[in-house]
């Protein structure tokens, strides 16, 4: 009697399910940061910039855990209840998720305030629908269990249930903006991780990509040093790098 080979159908699922969401990049750039790691990107905006690149602390992930893309942006600023409708409260993240092209990064600021949601699930369910790599938030997400289930994966500096409507408004979309004490335009490449949230200027990208990777090809071969000699300190002294 022959054997049956027995499958459990959740292992076909989760097959099913990896090769359903691997990521494909419409630039060759942006693959190759996606191959990088957060920290060794941090560091080449160090060294090829000479300042800091990368986001406060503050900056987790709440749904998700990574995406590479380009950067399109919103903030909003404290307003007047009359001038903080519905409809005006945050017209310009919508405009700009609406007009969002796949594989964008949405960075919404809520200047001034982490106890207010700059995003919940009907904008999300319009993010995943465009596309989007992900969403970032100076600010607070609420609706988290509904975001979980699209599967966007966002970034905030907090969770909050609190609404903008009443308190904030929309001020513009598009244009260069501080989140989470970084400086961040439209075009510019966001790598974000478990470890943060890395802001790649778009005119030095080339530079710091080649940055990024000495970094890591350099890492890769220190392992095995380390653990030949068993000792960080001749590693640190051959490699100059810690």
């Amino acid at each position: 009697m022959k054997k049956l080979l027995i499958i459990p159908v959740a292992a076909i699922i989760l097959v099913g399910f990896q090769q359903a969401t691997k990521t494909t990049y419409a630039e060759p750039i942006l693959a190759g940061f996606s191959k990088s790691t957060v920290a060794s990107v941090a560091d080449a905006v160090d060294q090829v910039l000479g300042k800091r690149g990368y986001m406060s602390h503050d900056m987790r992930p709440r749904v998700g855990m990574s995406f590479v893309g380009r950067a399109t942006t919103a903030i909003l600023r404290p307003a007047t209840p009359e001038n903080s409708t519905p409809a005006l409260s945050a017209k310009d993240s919508v405009a700009m998720i609406d007009a969002a092209k796949p594989g964008e990064v949405g960075v919404i600021v809520v200047e001034g305030s982490l106890d207010l949601a700059g995003i919940g699930g009907l904008m999300a369910t319009a993010a995943k629908s465009r596309g989007m790599a992900g969403i970032l938030v100076d600010g607070g997400v609420r609706d988290l269990a509904e975001i979980r289930s699209l599967g966007l994966t966002l970034f905030a500096r907090s969770v909050s249930p609190g609404s903008s409507v009443g308190r904030y408004a929309s001020v513009s979309r598009d244009i260069e903006v501080n989140c989470a004490g970084i400086k961040v335009r439209p075009g510019d490449i966001i790598v974000a991780g478990e470890d943060g949230v890395v802001v790649v200027p778009k005119e030095q990208e080339q530079s710091i990509l080649k940055r990024s990777q000495e970094i890591d090809d350099r890492e890769t071969k220190m392992v095995p040093f380390i653990k030949q000699f068993k000792s960080l300190g001749e590693t640190v002294r051959k490699f100059n790098r810690i």
